[in-house]
């Protein structure tokens, strides 16, 4: 995909001053495009009497305060060992201070490391000063001074420069000049004024505060492509993936959450994703640091829809022309690899490792690696269903999320096309919807009233219920009376879906449901969001909606107030999400559980009440 000039501009905006820009620590300041970095520490002289360096939420003892895009405000708490500091910083005509406020117990205090550093092999030189750090580049240079009792240690785990502040009291540093204590805090305060001034500008509450918080920490400068970017949790970019890791449908989410305040960032994200275009013509399940990409297999083609949502916000017709090529090419690509008896089903296609990564050599061309294109990864749908290892590559089932998803594209994708003039193609998408919704109309079961899986091998209609089955409401697919049959029998029947918590990602009378393991009966944020998409298009769902609104306001609130989480799924039954290991603390795309009652415009207090389906 060849990059406009309007693109180039964005990321070059994008990509200047001071921030968390490394994903390996929230306490890393990286100053761009020089990559000279800050990076805060605490060593703990109590018990392990070792260095805390990399710092992420959930891996810590972290809650994750105010952020804003820019860098020129931020505030987070930690505790770690029997040391808890309050970090706030400030950015003040290109330069960074830091104030860290510390609570230690222990009779011998803990240090407050600075090291400074160049990241990501860019030139340039280091200097301790003894009264400041020193970093040289072709470019410009950085003096960094301390603020506060600096001591001596030189058993600290440190590979550059760096400097000890005895954290008995409040300490901190700044860059380009000295500053004494007082000052830094009236800077600090002066810019988290304006912060909070911009966010009343913009009717920022709770749910703005959650997308916001969320995607600001979560954004990143990613030097392998040198670009800005949201990717799905620092914990995965880091630990799991070498550096980052840009999953599908993911990064097209992290676009909408992006524009609710932030317009270049919402572009860069689906504009990145759409980067990633494989040689076939498909955007990966995810692309990684390591190198390795997933070749064999695409996920939930949601792109045209995302795109087309921010465009409908900003206007910027530039994106849908930049994005028009490559979201047409994944459109067809649909067609040409993952069609079976004219149903679409998910697949997996064999080729060449291009890392030897364990993941290409045991996932590619299995059943397990079609469901991890269906972006479901475990659900109890695909348990038992035969996959074709040696003929199409495919799982046999029609699948109605796919369908309606692929459905839902093509019509977005026709409506950015008549946006550009390109007339003869929207003509040709809007072909493709209606043949797909006439296939997915012989899926609907009268019985059963619902559109419903279907195995092809024997023509049986599967019923491990899932909220994909409500897709085809976002397809616009169903018939009003269809419609309101999916809703008053299945997403307010409590043995399946209707509870206090909901939309578990299967139903709660599946056998599976009790394991609350992932896409094994938690709960998800994209598949309420999708719902809520589609009941939207249905007026007489009302009710519906309504409560889905409500109760997924009442979800990510839980966490939030508690931990200031924002996590992967929940449970279904208690409403946590930090029951489990594998729900990571701090993933954006959590956060379209907030995007709903926003987009709703309504907040708790005015909605219907929903506590029994009537």
């Amino acid at each position: 995909m060849e990059d406009t000039p309007e693109y180039l501009s964005l990321q070059k905006r994008l990509a200047q001053g001071w921030n968390t820009w490394d994903t390996r620590s929230l306490l890393c300041w990286v100053n761009l495009p020089s990559a000279i970095a800050l990076n805060l520490g605490i060593k703990s002289y109590a018990g392990a009497n070792h260095h805390l360096r990399g710092v992420q939420v959930g891996k810590q003892d972290v809650k994750v305060g105010a952020h804003a895009h820019d860098g020129s405000f931020s505030d987070l708490t930690l505790t770690y060992s029997n040391t808890t500091i309050r970090v706030r910083t400030a950015t003040e005509n290109g330069d960074l201070v830091v104030l860290v406020e510390p609570n230690c117990t222990s009779v011998r205090k803990s240090l407050l490391v600075i090291e400074m550093g160049i990241l990501w092999n860019q030139p340039g030189s280091l200097e301790n000063g003894e009264e400041y750090l020193f970093a040289k580049t072709p470019a410009t240079h950085v003096k960094c001074y301390p603020i506060g009792k600096v001591m001596e240690d030189p058993n600290v785990h440190a590979m550059g420069p760096y400097l000890s502040l005895d954290l008995s009291n409040p300490v901190g540093l700044s860059t380009g000049q000295p500053h004494s204590i007082e000052e830094v805090q009236s800077l600090i305060d002066n810019r988290e004024a304006e912060f909070r001034q911009t966010a009343t500008k913009i009717n920022s509450n709770e749910l703005t505060d959650i997308i916001q918080t969320c995607t600001a920490w979560d954004t990143i400068y990613e030097p392998l492509k040198k670009r800005v970017v949201t990717p799905v949790s620092r914990f995965w970019n880091d630990h799991i993936y070498g550096g980052y890791a840009l999953f599908c449908w993911d990064t097209f989410f992290a676009g909408v959450l992006a524009s609710v305040d932030h317009e270049d960032l919402a572009h860069a994200n689906v504009i990145e994703i759409l980067r990633e275009v494989s040689p076939d013509g498909f955007i990966p399940n995810v692309s990684s640091g390591s190198g390795r990409v997933s070749l064999d297999r695409s996920q939930p083609p949601v792109g045209s829809i995302s795109i087309l949502d921010i465009y409908h916000k900003f206007n910027k017709k530039w994106v849908l022309e930049q994005s028009f090529e490559p979201l047409l090419r994944w459109n067809s690509w649909w067609l040409d690899n993952r069609v079976q008896d004219g149903y679409l089903c998910w697949g997996s296609t064999p080729y060449e490792p291009v890392i030897g990564d364990r993941r290409e050599l045991s996932q590619q061309n299995t059943r397990f690696g079609a469901a991890l294109e269906s972006g479901l990864d475990n659900s109890p749908m695909y348990d038992d269903i035969p996959f074709l290892d040696q003929g199409n590559h495919l799982m046999q089932m029609a699948d109605v999320g796919l369908m309606s998803l692929y459905i839902s594209d093509c019509k977005a994708l026709a409506e950015i096309a008549l946006e550009i003039g390109r007339k003869e193609d929207a003509e040709m998408l809007i072909k493709r919807a209606d043949k797909m919704s006439e296939s997915l109309q012989t899926l609907w079961s009268e019985e059963h009233g619902l559109f419903l899986n279907q195995r092809l091998d024997s023509g049986e209609f599967q019923t491990r219920l899932s909220p994909t089955h409500f897709y085809p409401l976002l397809a616009e697919v169903a018939t009003d009376e269809q419609a309101q049959r999916m809703i008053d029998e299945h997403f307010f029947n409590p043995d399946e879906f209707w509870g206090e918590w909901i939309l578990p990602s299967i139903s709660k009378n599946d056998p599976a449901y009790p394991e609350q393991d992932y896409w094994r009966g938690r709960i998800w944020a994209p598949m309420n969001w999708l719902v809520y998409l589609g009941l939207c298009k249905y007026p007489k769902l009302e009710k519906a909606r309504l409560a889905l609104v409500e109760k997924s306001k009442a979800l990510v609130e839980k966490e939030w107030r508690t931990h200031r989480h924002v996590h992967e799924n929940y449970n279904n039954n208690t409403g946590e999400g930090c029951d489990i290991e594998n729900s990571d603390f701090f993933y954006h795309w959590g956060c379209l559980l907030a995007l709903i009652p926003l987009r709703e415009g309504t907040t708790r207090s005015s909605l219907k009440s929903t506590d029994q389906p009537k």
